[in-house]
C-alpha cells in the first residue's frame, strides 16, 4: 500500500487524540490542525538526528503554542527519538517524558520549555540570533560549520501576548532570515472564536516589522505548505512568517473548527468517529502500522546529515585548530581558563583601591575586567545602558541588519530581552546578560522564571535596587521585587554590599552551569567593606560573618544585604559603645547561603544566639526565616515616596539610631 502524506499526518492526529483521551487532559485540537504542516516540515526540510538530539549542526524546532505538546511528542516518537509508545501513553503523568507542555531536559528533542504563550517565539528569535552570531564568529571561507534554520510553530495566543511584539520587532531589525515561523491561523482560543478580541491584520503587522510574509497558505495542502517553506528559505535579509489557515481539530466530524476541541479530550465516541472520518482503519489505540513508521523514520537520514557535518568539522579542525577548540569549548558551556585570572584581578583591585562606588558602577568595572576573557559574552540593556553600566569599552553594538557584534540595545523591551536571552543561551555558545532597572523585573518576570525552570546560565543585571534611587518616586522604587524574585526556585539573587561582593556575584554567575543569576545593584555609592582573604572566600558562600563581636561571642546578630550592610556596621559600633556586643552578617545571596551545609550555617547564625535583627530596604517577610519569630526586621512594607534618597532613608527608619533602638527593644 502506498503511504500518502495524509496518512503520515493522520498518524500524528490519532496519536494525539489517543494520548489526550487516555489522560483525559490536554489539547488535541492544535496537533490535529497543524499535523499537515508538521509533516511537510519534518519530512522535507528539518535537519536533525534522532540518535543525537544535541548535535550542534541540527535545525531548531520550537513549539511556541506548547499546549499542543502532543504534536511534538508524536513527531519525536514517529521519527525515531527516544520517545516510546509507552511514553505517549504516559502523557501528562508523573515523571513521564511527555509532560503537559514541552519541557527542556525532560524530553529528547525538545529545545525549550514552552507553554507561557509567546515566549517560545521569543526564544526562537534568540536562537536565530545566536546562530547568526556564531556563524559570523566561526565560519571561514570554504568551512561552513554553522548553518541551520530555526522553525517556530505559533498560534493566535502567542501573537496576542505582548512579548511577541517585542521579540518580532527586533527579529525584523536584525534581519534574521533563517528564522521561519508558522502561524496556525485557526480563529479559535479557549473562549471560542477570536473575532471579538483579536482583529489584528497579522500579515501587515509583520510586514511592518520588516518580515517577509507568506499570506493565505492552506495549512492542509502539503504542496502549498512546501512551496511556502521554499519561499521562506530563499530569503536573504528577512525572517519569514507563513500564515497557515487551518481547521482546529481537523478530522473530528463533530468538533473540528470549534473551541470544544481546543482544551479537552474528544470523548470515546468522537475518537471513534474521527478514526472513521479520517479513513484510519485501525481501531486499536496508539497503533501505527509499520509502513507509516518506516515512512516517518528519520534515523538513517539524520545519521547521514550528522556524518556529513562531522566531515566538515574535521576539515575545519585541520585548517583552524584553535578556532575549532574554542568552538567546542563554548558549545560545551565551559568557562574560559582566562576567566579565573581576570576575575581574581578585579577582586584584588577592588580590595586594594577600596573604592566608594555604587554597586552598579562596580558591576560595570567588573564587566570591563572580565569581558576580554569571555568571548562568549553577549551583553545588553533595555534602553538603560548608561544607567545599568552594562556596556564595556570594547563592546561592538548590534544594529539594523548587523549582528556581528556582542552588545545588544534591546530598546524598551524588558520581557523580550529576557526571553531572547533564554533563546541565545539555549542555542549554545554564548553567555548572555541584560540590564534594566530592578523595578522592571516585573515586566521580565515570567522569562526569568523560565530561565530558572530550564536551568539556563543567563545573567540579569538589575540596578536602582531600592528607595535609594530617590526622587523618581514609588513607581520606580522596588520595594517587593528582591524578595519576590528570591521566591523563584533555582534563581540566585545577589544584592551585594560593596565592589568586592559585586565582583564575587559576577564570578558566581559566570561559573553556574544550570542556574541563572540576578544582580540587584545600587544607584548610590557604598563604602568598601575592607575584605581580607577569608571574607572573600566566605562571601562566595552567600552569607558570612563580616565583622564579629569583640571576643567572638556575640549577644546578638545584625543581618543585612546591599546598601544596608553599612548601616548594620554603624549600628554595631554604636551598640559596642554601650557595651553590647553583636555580630554583623552580610547576606548577599540567600539562596547560596541556604545551600551551605548545616555546620557552616550554624557557624554564621548560631542557634544559641536568638536575639537577631535584619535590615533591608525592602519587604520584611523572608527575613523572619533568619531572625525567627522572636527577632525583628527593619524594612519597608509599603510603597516609597518621591524625595532625595537620604531623606527617604531617614523618614522610613533606615538610620543608625532606629536600628539600635529596634535591637534594644528585642
Amino acid at each position: 500500500m502506498t503511504v500518502t502524506r495524509t496518512d503520515l499526518a493522520n498518524a500524528i492526529r490519532v496519536l494525539s487524540m489517543d494520548a489526550v483521551e487516555k489522560a483525559n487532559s490536554g489539547h488535541p485540537g492544535m496537533p490535529m490542525g497543524m499535523a499537515d504542516i508538521a509533516e511537510v516540515l519534518w519530512n522535507d526540510f528539518l535537519v536533525h538526528n534522532p540518535a543525537n538530539p544535541h548535535w550542534s549542526g541540527r535545525d531548531r524546532f520550537l513549539l511556541s503554542n506548547g499546549h499542543g505538546s502532543m504534536l511534538q511528542y508524536a513527531l519525536l516518537h514517529l521519527t525515531g527519538y527516544d520517545v516510546s509508545v509507552d511514553d505517549l501513553k504516559s502523557f501528562r503523568q508523573w515523571h513521564s517524558k511527555t509532560p503537559g507542555h514541552p519541557e527542556y531536559r525532560d524530553t529528547p528533542g525538545v529545545e525549550t520549555t514552552t507553554g507561557p504563550l509567546g515566549q517560545g517565539l521569543a526564544n526562537g528569535v534568540g536562537m536565530a540570533l545566536a546562530e547568526r552570531m556564531l556563524e559570523g564568529q566561526f565560519n571561514r571561507p570554504g568551512h561552513e560549520i554553522v548553518n541551520n534554520y530555526t522553525y517556530v510553530f505559533l498560534g493566535d495566543g502567542c501573537l496576542m501576548e505582548g512579548v511577541s511584539h517585542e521579540a518580532c520587532s527586533l527579529a525584523g531589525v536584525w534581519g534574521l532570515n533563517k528564522l521561519i515561523c508558522f502561524y496556525d491561523d485557526n480563529d479559535i482560543s479557549i473562549d471560542g472564536h477570536v473575532d471579538n478580541w483579536f482583529g489584528d491584520d497579522t500579515p501587515a503587522r509583520f510586514e511592518a516589522y520588516g518580515w517577509h510574509v507568506v499570506r493565505k497558505v492552506d495549512g492542509h495542502d502539503a504542496a502549498a505548505v512546501k512551496q511556502a517553506i521554499i519561499e521562506a528559505r530563499s530569503q536573504t535579509a528577512k525572517p519569514t512568517l507563513i500564515c497557515c489557515k487551518t481547521v482546529i481539530g481537523q478530522g473530528s466530524p463533530n468538533k473540528a473548527g470549534s473551541h470544544d476541541v481546543h482544551g479537552s479530550a474528544l470523548g470515546a465516541a468522537e475518537v471513534a468517529a474521527t478514526r472513521k472520518h479520517l479513513g484510519w482503519q485501525y481501531e486499536e489505540s496508539f497503533f501505527v502500522p509499520q509502513d507509516i513508521y518506516q515512512s516517518w523514520d528519520a534515523k538513517a537520514k539524520g545519521k547521514a546529515a550528522e556524518s556529513a557535518w562531522q566531515e566538515k568539522f574535521a576539515a575545519y579542525q585541520a585548517a583552524f585548530p584553535q578556532e575549532a577548540a574554542e568552538f567546542e569549548r563554548r558549545l560545551a558551556g565551559k568557562t574560559s581558563p582566562a576567566f579565573d585570572a581576570a576575575i581574581a584581578k578585579v577582586i584584588a583591585d577592588f580590595r586594594s583601591e577600596a573604592p566608594k562606588i555604587a554597586t552598579r558602577v562596580a558591576s560595570g568595572k567588573t564587566i570591563q575586567g572580565i569581558a576580554a576573557a569571555l568571548p562568549e559574552f553577549i551583553g545588553g540593556s533595555a534602553d538603560l545602558s548608561p544607567s545599568n553600566n552594562t556596556r564595556w569599552k570594547e563592546a561592538v553594538d548590534l544594529g539594523k541588519h548587523k549582528v556581528d557584534g556582542n552588545y545588544i540595545h534591546y530598546g524598551v523591551r524588558e520581557f523580550g530581552m529576557s526571553a531572547i536571552m533564554n533563546g541565545v543561551n539555549l542555542y549554545g555558545g554564548f553567555l548572555p546578560f541584560g540590564g534594566t532597572f530592578l523595578i522592571f523585573s516585573d515586566y521580565s518576570r515570567n522569562a526569568i522564571r523560565m530561565s530558572a525552570l530550564m536551568g539556563l546560565r543567563v545573567v540579569y543585571v538589575m540596578t536602582h535596587d531600592s528607595i535609594g534611587l530617590g526622587e523618581d518616586g514609588p513607581t520606580h522604587q522596588p520595594i517587593e521585587q528582591v524578595n519576590s524574585l528570591r521566591l523563584i526556585p533555582n534563581l540566585h539573587v545577589w544584592r551585594p554590599a560593596d565592589a568586592v561582593e559585586t565582583a564575587i556575584a559576577w564570578e558566581s554567575a559566570v561559573k553556574q552551569e544550570r542556574t541563572p543569576s540576578l544582580l540587584a545593584l545600587s544607584r548610590q555609592n557604598l563604602p568598601a567593606l575592607g575584605h581580607d582573604d577569608a571574607s572573600v572566600a566566605a562571601a562566595r558562600r552567600g552569607g558570612y560573618v563580616l565583622k564579629d563581636a569583640a571576643g567572638g561571642k556575640p549577644a546578638g546578630i545584625l543581618l543585612a544585604s546591599g546598601s544596608e550592610v553599612e548601616l548594620a556596621l554603624a549600628a554595631q559600633a554604636k551598640l559596642a559603645e554601650q557595651g553590647i556586643a553583636v555580630r554583623v552578617v552580610s547576606m548577599p545571596c540567600l539562596e547560596l547561603f541556604d545551600a551551605q551545609d548545616a555546620a557552616y550555617r550554624e557557624s554564621v547564625l548560631p542557634a544559641a544566639v536568638s536575639k537577631r535583627l535584619a535590615v533591608e530596604a525592602g519587604t520584611t517577610g523572608l527575613w523572619y526565616k533568619y531572625v525567627g519569630l522572636q527577632g525583628t526586621v527593619v524594612g519597608i512594607d509599603h510603597f516609597g515616596a518621591s524625595a532625595p534618597a537620604p531623606v527617604l532613608f531617614e523618614k522610613f527608619g533606615f538610620t543608625v539610631d532606629n536600628v539600635v533602638a529596634r535591637y534594644q527593644a528585642l
